[in-house]
């Protein structure tokens, strides 16, 4: 089968095809946009479809449904909201191969990240579905007698969800399964450089909403930051944004958002490394250094952006390195053994060579690759190893492309201080045998990160813990754990079921009893 009638069966299959994709879905159908929003693939940099962008109608539209919609929702019984996620579950498992193809298309990862970002999808779904039946408030013991004091939580409201290109679906239901099981209506504002994928999530939640009977629980508009964003990030209609994206989109939508007290998980910058120390297993650490720096070609927010090497080891492991970025097959993302696809467009291959000069410049050394690869288009590089210094300006910002940075150290201390002195604090990892260097590692002094493994890498988060950094990477949590608290309104309740009126901490405020004279 050729690239063009693959495009064309995994359009077929989403029914991207048979509808003119329209800027925003609401109960009443899609709703016709403005200026169309061309949508290229990285693949061959060609056009795949237009979607129509929002106007400010569309998007109060799409708003006004979601409230109203929450109205009816929120009283539904958890478990019932459950059995729609659920549902939505098995309609994605039924979708998953050309939904997964469809990632690959729009965003250029391989074949079989695709298929895993759906996969995540399911598993949320899988997560969110048994989170409907605990929703758990605690029952505490009052000081006053006859008293019974517990809590609970309620839905929050209109839930905004601005995802990145780089998980154009995962991230999404991450959020809004969660918040929907936690009697949430949800708006999604996609990546403007993948609202295709946007796109066919909608359509196959759309059948469910219907046949469920809860139409406008999920809806969905599309357009620039600079339009429908702003909408977004001021509108006080929402009750929490989630926002993934980078640091100075994170700080923008913290400002504005903070103007009408709006809650906010804010998933941003990440500057991840990995620590190396002189008893590790080397066939461990290479592979996981490898998949982190080389997987969805160094796109993900937990890309490994450092490798802080004992100076033991430091030349034979950087040796075997290089030899091993030397064997990477990139290319096509749909074929078979392709590690490295494209960057997401052409202007990401600029950033990627403006920083490689950058470091240069600053006094660092490039052992590997780095290159364009016009024969294969203009989103295609390989892979740069650099050696360089923590300190070095270049080195303490994220550049979203396949650049990887090592350095070295003496005492494990070290290595800790190095790997925690950037602004940003998502992933990171050691990789060691030494019992002591991994407690230290994860103890309240070592790694400053929202996530912290040993002898795995950075990438590869599960749903099950909660995901999210610390420091300029925002500090919100999305997806397992106890995150869906974010998604609720915690209420505390005092019944008193004694004749008397007993105040807490024993303050005493009585008047008379007697009738008031005329």
């Amino acid at each position: 089968m050729s690239f063009e009638e693959l495009k064309a069966k995994i359009l077929e299959e989403l029914g991207l095809r048979a509808i003119n994709p329209g800027s925003c879905w609401g109960p009443k159908g899609w709703q016709k946009g403005g200026s169309p929003l061309r949508v290229y693939s990285p693949i061959d940099n060609k056009v795949i479809a237009s979607v129509g962008i929002a106007s400010k109608k569309d998007y109060d539209n799409v708003l006004s449904e979601a409230r109203k919609a929450f109205e009816t929702w929120r009283m539904v019984p958890a478990p019932k909201r459950g059995e729609v996620v659920r549902r939505i579950g098995q309609a994605l498992r039924e979708k998953k191969e050309p939904l997964g193809g469809l990632v690959t298309l729009e965003m250029g990862k391989i074949k079989q990240e695709g298929l895993g970002e759906v996969q995540e999808m399911i598993d949320i779904c899988d997560f969110s579905v048994g989170l409907s039946r605990q929703l758990y408030g605690l029952t505490m013991h009052s000081e006053r007698p006859m008293h019974r004091m517990y809590e609970q939580w309620h839905p929050l409201g209109v839930v905004g969800v601005i995802s990145a290109f780089n998980f154009p679906v995962a991230v999404w239901s991450w959020n809004a399964m969660l918040a929907l099981a936690c009697g949430d209506t949800v708006v999604w504002k996609p990546s403007s450089k993948t609202p295709l994928c946007a796109v066919a999530v909608q359509n196959i939640v759309n059948d469910v909403m219907a046949d469920m009977g809860f139409p406008g629980i999920l809806g969905y508009v599309v357009g620039p930051g600079s339009s429908v964003g702003e909408w977004f990030i001021n509108d006080k209609r929402i009750s929490l944004i989630s926002a993934t994206g980078s640091c100075a989109m994170g700080k923008r939508v913290a400002e504005a958002a903070s103007k009408n007290f709006t809650r906010t998980i804010l998933e941003l910058g990440g500057n991840n490394a990995i620590i190396v120390t002189e008893d590790a297993d080397l066939d461990l650490a290479l592979m996981g250094i490898l998949f982190g720096a080389v997987g969805t070609a160094a796109q993900r927010c937990t890309s490994t952006r450092r490798i802080i090497l004992q100076k033991a080891i430091a030349a034979e492991f950087t040796e075997r390195l290089v030899a091993a970025y030397g064997q990477v097959k990139i290319g096509n993302p749909f074929d078979a053994g392709t590690l490295m696809g494209p960057l997401v467009e052409p202007g990401a291959v600029d950033i990627m060579q403006q920083a490689i000069a950058s470091a240069k410049k600053q006094g660092a050394k490039v052992l590997f690759g780095g290159e364009r690869l016009p024969e294969l288009g203009e989103t295609y590089v390989t892979p740069c190893i650099i050696k360089a210094r923590n300190s070095m300006p270049i080195v303490q910002e994220e550049t979203f492309a396949p650049i990887l940075y090592l350095m070295e150290y003496d005492k494990v201390e070290d290595a800790i201080k190095q790997q925690n002195a950037v602004p940003q604090g998502l992933s990171s990892s050691m990789f060691t045998r030494n019992l002591i260097y991994a407690e230290k590692y994860l103890s309240a002094k070592g790694s400053d990160c929202g996530i912290a493994n040993i002898n795995i890498g950075t990438s590869g988060a599960e749903i099950g813990g909660a995901f999210g950094g610390e420091k300029e990477t925002g500090g919100g949590r999305e997806s397992g754990s106890d995150a869906w608290k974010a998604y609720m309104r915690r209420q505390t309740n005092t019944i008193n079921w004694s004749p008397e009126l007993p105040l807490a901490q024993g303050i005493k405020f009585e008047i008379s009893k007697g009738k008031s004279k005329k």
